[in-house]
Formats: structure tokens, sequence, C-alpha cells
């Protein structure tokens, strides 16, 4: 059995849960999620906080309470506090620009790239170089952040491309001259 899983989900007191079936909503100050679950896990809510088990003893079931535990925990934290990750652009030349729900990405390449923003999302642009991508939904925000990484990771020699703050880069030794 899975250790996270057996730990119940308190709910915060700002946060309100709606436990249908299979069917999770969270509302809160930060936005409402809802999440729809297999038959694998059993979901209950009871004395102000949620208990996720598995429904059989079946490999995918035990597979899938911690998971899901996981995600539901997640959805409570996000809706209350939501969550942030940061990216920085370093390179001459390099800037982004937000128009709208459209982030322009100037990267080096002889194209501007062009990253449409998902409703629930809020990216904010300053200096043209730091991003803030913040939002309740954690999938959400990972998601847009690996997008915009994965356009220009920062390299190893020069340091240039976009780096997700609070990550380590390797640095490497550049060609050695005779």
């Amino acid at each position: 059995m899975s250790r996270i899983g057996k730990l119940p989900i308190p709910v915060l007191d700002k946060a309100n849960v709606v436990v249908d079936g299979q069917v999770v909503r969270v509302d809160g100050p930060k936005g409402q999620l809802e999440k729809t679950f297999d038959g694998s896990i059993n979901i209950e809510l009871a004395d102000g906080e949620i208990r996720v088990t598995p429904a059989n003893s079946s490999r995918h079931s035990r597979a899938m309470f911690g998971t899901a535990r996981s995600i539901i925990n997640n959805m409570v934290i996000g809706v209350v506090d939501g969550y942030e990750k940061k990216l920085e652009i370093k390179g001459v030349g390099f800037r982004a620009v937000l128009e709208g729900d459209l982030l322009d990405l100037a990267l080096g390449y002889s194209h501007p790239i062009k990253v449409k923003i998902p409703k629930g999302i809020t990216v904010k642009v300053d200096q043209n170089t730091k991003i803030s991508v913040s939002g309740a939904d954690k999938h959400k925000v990972g998601e847009i952040t690996a997008t915009i990484y994965s356009y220009f990771p920062a390299e190893p020699y020069k340091g240039k491309g976009v780096h997700i703050v609070g990550q380590y880069v390797r640095r490497k030794e550049g060609k050695k001259s005779a």
C-alpha cells in the first residue's frame, strides 16, 4: 500500500470541496478545479478531510490511489494558494513580450515563437527577460513552463536560453586552443 495514499487530505478553510462519486470539484479564491477519476479508487469526504482508498486489490487500483490522492491534494492547495514557476531568458537579443493571451518569444530563431496561454493560467513578463507563470492547476502551470523551456533550453557552454529559476544548469568548459 502507498504510504502517501494512506494520508488524509485536509480540506483548507478557504476551499469548498464536493465529492460526487468519482468526480471531485474544488472551489477557492484562486479558481475552480474539477477532475474525474476512474472506478479503481474510492473517494470519501468526511470530517473536513478527504480519504482515498483502492476499490479492490488489483495492481492498477493500488497504483492509482496514491496518485489520485496527490492530484486531489494539489487541487486543494492550488485553489487556495496557487502555483507559480519563474523562468529567465538569457542571451543577446532574446526577449519575451505578452500580447493578450499570446506570449511572443524571440529566442534567436529566424521566426518569433508564439505560445498560446490557456484559460486559468496567468503569465507576467518583467524586463522582457523574466517570465512568471501562475495558476491554480499545478499540471497546467508545469506544462506551460515546460513548453516555453523546450523552445530553447539553457545550453551548458555560454548559458544562453530559457532557465527555470532554481534549476541547476551544469556549465561546461569550452574548447581549448593550442
